[in-house]
């Protein structure tokens, strides 16, 4: 006999600083998982190049972004090195309640406020194997000048103080071994009575 779709999804919260790898390890955990929904975030920050909107980010201008935030239209935005960035409500919402997983990369002041508003999320922060192999990591994109690296690992020491409010750490040393980390997480997650009670329920 089948299982029963799931009742309620699980919102899953992912973590990190800039440079650790977060939009690798995600593409590789969709690519073992097509059951999570990645949920896309809105910012104003620029694209960077091979960025695509509606796939990486929504790409939005200031102006649209704070009419988002004064409609209430968010689950959680912060802003990050000068830009915002921002999940929506509504389609988390309809995800969650129709059975399926939901997938947030998101920073530690976003991720605080979603623990706040569904305490029952899961969160993950991701590290690398070492914080050298971070520096090296950022300077190897070649994407940013020294100063913009600096404020990046000035950051990412601020983001490692938030660690112990996260359920999971999980280290980036090999991209699959991150993807599987995460991937047992969440079948760990799905075994919890709560969010199996509809099993058993009329027996």
């Amino acid at each position: 006999m089948a299982l029963k779709k799931k009742a309620h999804g699980e919102l899953i919260v992912l973590s990190g600083p800039s440079g650790v790898g977060k939009s690798t390890v995600i593409a590789e955990l969709l690519g073992q998982r097509q059951d999570i929904y990645f949920s896309v975030s809105f910012t104003t920050r620029k694209p960077r190049v091979g960025e695509a909107d509606g796939v990486n980010y929504h790409f939005v201008d200031r102006a649209e972004f704070e009419g988002m935030i004064e409609r209430g239209e968010l689950l959680e935005y912060a802003e990050y090195v000068g830009n915002y960035y921002g999940t929506s409500m509504k389609i988390i919402q309809d995800k969650l309640a129709s059975g399926i997983d939901v997938l947030l990369d998101i920073e530690v002041q976003g991720a605080a406020k979603v623990r706040a508003k569904c305490p029952e999320a899961v969160l993950i922060f991701i590290i690398p194997p070492s914080f050298e192999e971070l520096s090296r990591r950022l300077r190897g994109r070649n994407t940013d000048s020294e100063e913009v690296i600096a404020g990046r690992l000035t950051k990412a020491r601020e983001e490692y103080a938030q660690i112990s409010n996260y359920d999971y750490l999980v280290v980036n040393d090999k991209v699959s071994e991150a993807a599987a980390e995460i991937i047992a997480i969440l079948t760990a997650e799905d075994c919890r009575a709560r969010n199996r009670m509809h099993l058993v329920e009329g027996i």
